[in-house]
């Protein structure tokens, strides 16, 4: 990170969604979720999203030494209780005299992209950053990275670009009581969303395997 992107002049508010999507705070139960979520990603999309060429196996290193009692994760599933779209803030190490700062990481599988999952991921991943004391938010990636340069536009984030590599970063407000109240919303919402899709999911597992009992069909 550029450390004079700290100093820039910077919105005085993060940008809010605004297209409701149901995000979900995931925790180490979800790792094989993640896992499945990055693989699904083809070579120019992970490149996009980490930077450089990922093979499988730096993938699985990746999921496997992710920290979920240090940094928050979050996720967006379908219907079917895929992972379409996965954040990732990353907390900065602290400095003295330096404002706490995380680092924002997103992927959105093709079938849940131009939905508004990443300002959704994005607006969520800044709320709690909010709420647990972060000033700064800072995104990282390759300049032509379009998707995720938008996202940082719009989102109202400074950027800078340096041989090939773009930086953005958004001063955050401190927290309100607003802000815990949306996070708590958006928590039991998300949580209430997913209990849904899950019990729908196995409904119509249990209808298509009534109907494709043996002897059941005349």
């Amino acid at each position: 990170m550029h450390n004079k992107l700290a100093n820039s002049h910077l919105p005085a508010s993060p940008y809010s969604a605004g297209q409701a999507v149901p995000v979900r705070e995931l925790h180490a139960g979800y790792r094989e979720e993640i896992l499945n979520h990055l693989l699904q990603l083809n070579d120019e999309d992970r490149r996009l999203r980490f930077g450089t060429q990922t093979p499988d196996e730096v993938i699985r290193h990746y999921v496997e030494h992710l920290d979920f009692n240090k940094d928050a994760i979050f996720g967006v599933f379908d219907l079917d209780l895929k992972l379409i779209g996965m954040a990732h803030l990353a907390y900065l190490p602290e400095h003295k005299g330096q404002p706490r700062a995380a680092e924002f990481g997103v992927s959105v599988l093709p079938e849940g992209r131009s939905q508004g999952l990443g300002t959704a991921l994005l607006q969520r991943s800044a709320v709690h950053s909010r709420n647990t004391r972060i000033e700064t938010l800072y995104v990282h990636c390759l300049a032509n990275n379009k998707a995720m340069m938008h996202l940082a536009q719009k989102a109202g984030m400074t950027v800078e670009y340096a041989y090939g590599d773009a930086d953005a970063c958004l001063k955050l407000p401190p927290a309100s009581p607003a802000t815990i109240v949306e996070e708590a919303a958006n928590e039991q919402w998300a949580d209430m969303d997913y209990v849904l899709k899950k019990n729908l999911k196995q409904s119509n597992q249990a209808w298509w395997w009534f109907l494709g009992r043996p002897g059941l069909a005349r």
